[in-house]
């Protein structure tokens, strides 16, 4: 992997991925666009379709859905050893495929209105995401379904299914319907030092609820069989989600609140500034081996303890 931005190591994520490869089990949720899954370094993925609504694979290998949902699948899932994070590739993906091939999105972070994201949220629990990521923005042109996309998140907090948002990319303070909804954890984007980066959005309820991961000079899986760079919020959002799906796989017995608990507040203060915490996967773990017991959740999958 090409280590120039370091990534993991700015999240202190590489402990924990010699801990566990990530377990079946443990499903994710990509909302996103559809995925170049013929691409050697996704072989040996769990890569599965959820919904109905179109094919999860790209039929425009060019398109900005098909580079950026690969890209974003390639953070997560791709193998250990590729350019790519791979941070969870013995977990399962879920492509529910949001964005269309033929659409014009902005690769950086696509869009969708309220109603698409919501419905697309319903599908992935039904299929038994355990977290879902949502690398994508909402359509300021469309207000139609926001009751139901406030519905979806409501959903998600009472089947104990995590959500994590990027924060959005267009330098501003405040935040949106996805990002202010108390259960989601939404998330900016830093550099190497932990620094904002200055296209990141930042809030009051981006700094209460959620944190901030790596998403300057990231690298990942290219459609056309080459390394691909992305920057903000939206590439940071998977090293949040991964870090959720490892920890589940370590401790699968524990409650998504305990879950989200550890990776928010894993030194137990609580934020006030418009600036989250930085995501530190070690002290989420940490946190966890406090109060649960790693080696009956550990042997419960054949891991080492």
């Amino acid at each position: 992997m090409d280590t120039s931005a370091n990534p993991l190591r700015t999240a202190n994520l590489v402990e924990l991925m010699q801990v566990t490869r990530g377990h079946s089990t443990i499903a994710i949720g990509l909302i996103d666009g559809p995925l170049l899954t013929s691409h050697p370094d996704f072989r040996d993925s769990n890569i599965r379709q959820c919904g109905t609504s179109s094919n999860g694979t790209c039929s425009r290998v060019d398109s900005a859905a098909c580079q950026h949902g690969t890209f974003i699948a390639s953070i997560l899932c791709a193998r250990r050893g590729s350019v790519a994070s791979g941070i969870c590739p013995g977990c399962t993906l879920l492509a529910r495929p949001i964005f269309r091939d033929g659409a014009g999105h902005d690769v950086y972070l696509p869009s969708a209105t309220p109603h698409e994201l919501s419905e697309a949220i319903e599908e992935c629990i039904d299929c038994g995401a355990r977290v879902i990521n949502l690398s994508v923005g909402l359509d300021q042109h469309s207000t139609r379904g926001q009751d139901g996309l406030h519905e979806a998140f409501d959903h998600a907090a009472r089947r104990g299914v995590i959500v994590v948002a990027a924060a959005g990319n267009q330098a501003m303070m405040g935040g949106s319907l996805i990002t202010r909804h108390p259960w989601v954890i939404p998330v900016t984007a830093c550099d190497q030092y932990g620094q904002p980066i200055n296209i990141a959005n930042l809030g009051s309820a981006i700094g209460r609820n959620g944190l901030r991961a790596q998403g300057d000079d990231i690298v990942g899986l290219g459609t056309d069989g080459k390394p691909f760079r992305m920057m903000g919020t939206s590439v940071a959002a998977p090293f949040v989600t991964g870090t959720i799906a490892l920890l589940w796989s370590i401790f699968p017995s524990v409650s998504a609140s305990a879950i989200r608990n550890a990776v928010l507040h894993p030194n137990g203060h609580r934020r006030t500034t418009v600036v989250p915490p930085l995501l530190d996967a070690r002290l989420a773990y940490r946190y966890l081996s406090t109060f649960h017991s790693t080696k009956e959740d550990n042997s419960a999958w054949g891991m080492p303890n």
